[in-house]
């Protein structure tokens, strides 16, 4: 784990703490030691070095026996290849951004492009977690019915570059307090659902609300497809792909009709579909898409990063499921 050191002495003991107990996830399912003279975590009896630099270009990572490493940069702060070149540093070899990247890297939305991964690839981009909970349900839909054009509505849970309460903020609205209330925001995530699925380039627009609520946000898919359907017809074809289809770990699908935001903590899937919610008139329609935008994005990079490192899981033919 590479990380800028807090102010604080104890810096090592509070990350620590802060993997034990999650306000949202809960608690840490298993035991956590801290070794602060080596700088190590010992989670569940693996040893985690814990590098602690201020830039890339301050590591060497051979020094601490690592060769061949894939560095999974968070931060956000460099987002073209220029910027994130500046990670290959000696003991590393390819970058993986969590976060949409610039025209020059693929975005990768797992099960649906995720091809683009090939061995020559030094850099690539998982994305956000909203581009990943639409783009499997849309690329769905244009296969089967087409889709003429479309309106992506996020409602989204705060997030960490909000303020608690009002104070100075750089982005329009987003100084109001993000406990307090719902704030219009832009999402960049129906553009970026051009660089999975190139057929919908300038076919969607987009919007987010961010709301007082700490995880799990919501995908409304206001859609013109390319022919009339019904709930019925529609339902029935994403409950196929949810349950046997190779996007399985895409697509969740929910009959419940009691079904809130906190039930979907913990999903692993992109995203789920709730069926109750779907709307249908001829050739329009509107779906509701649940996903934890922490959990169940963080397991869609973990399958960037497995395929990107080489990993390879075997698997049985969907077909023979059936």
């Amino acid at each position: 784990i590479v990380i800028r050191k807090g102010k604080l002495g104890n810096d090592l003991e509070k990350r620590a703490t802060l993997l034990r107990r999650d306000s949202v996830h809960g608690s840490f399912k298993g035991t956590i030691r801290v070794l602060s003279d080596e700088n190590i975590l010992v989670i569940n009896g693996n040893p985690v070095k814990v590098i602690y630099a201020n830039a890339p270009d301050e590591i060497d990572y051979q020094q601490y026996g690592i060769n061949n490493a894939l560095i999974v940069d968070n931060t956000g702060v460099w987002k073209d290849t220029a910027g994130l070149s500046g990670h290959l540093r000696p003991g590393a070899s390819k970058v993986l951004l969590t976060a949409p990247a610039g025209d020059d890297i693929p975005n990768i939305v797992y099960g649906i492009n995720d091809e683009q991964i090939t061995d020559e690839r030094k850099i690539i981009s998982a994305a956000s977690c909203t581009t990943n909970a639409i783009v499997p349900i849309l690329k769905c839909l244009l296969d089967k019915f087409g889709i003429n054009s479309g309106h992506v509505e996020t409602v989204h849970a705060y997030t960490n570059d909000q303020n608690l309460i009002d104070n100075y903020h750089k982005g329009d609205r987003r100084g109001r307090s993000a406990a307090l209330n719902m704030v219009l925001t832009s999402t960049g995530a129906a553009k970026a659902v051009a660089k999975a699925i190139p057929e919908l380039k300038g076919k969607l627009t987009g919007n987010a609300i961010r709301v007082p609520t700490p995880n799990v946000s919501m995908a409304i898919l206001n859609l013109r497809l390319g022919r009339e359907t019904s709930v019925e017809e529609l339902n029935e074809f994403l409950r196929q792909k949810a349950l046997h289809s190779s996007l399985q770990q895409q697509i969740g699908y929910t009959v419940s009709s009691e079904a809130v935001s906190t039930d979907f903590v913990g999903s692993r899937q992109a995203c789920v579909m709730d069926s109750k919610a779907t709307i249908v008139d001829g050739d329009n329609c509107v779906l509701y898409c649940w996903y934890d935008n922490e959990f169940g994005y963080s397991c869609q990079v973990v399958r960037c990063l497995e395929k990107f490192a080489g990993v390879e899981w075997r698997t049985y033919p969907i077909e023979a499921n059936k």
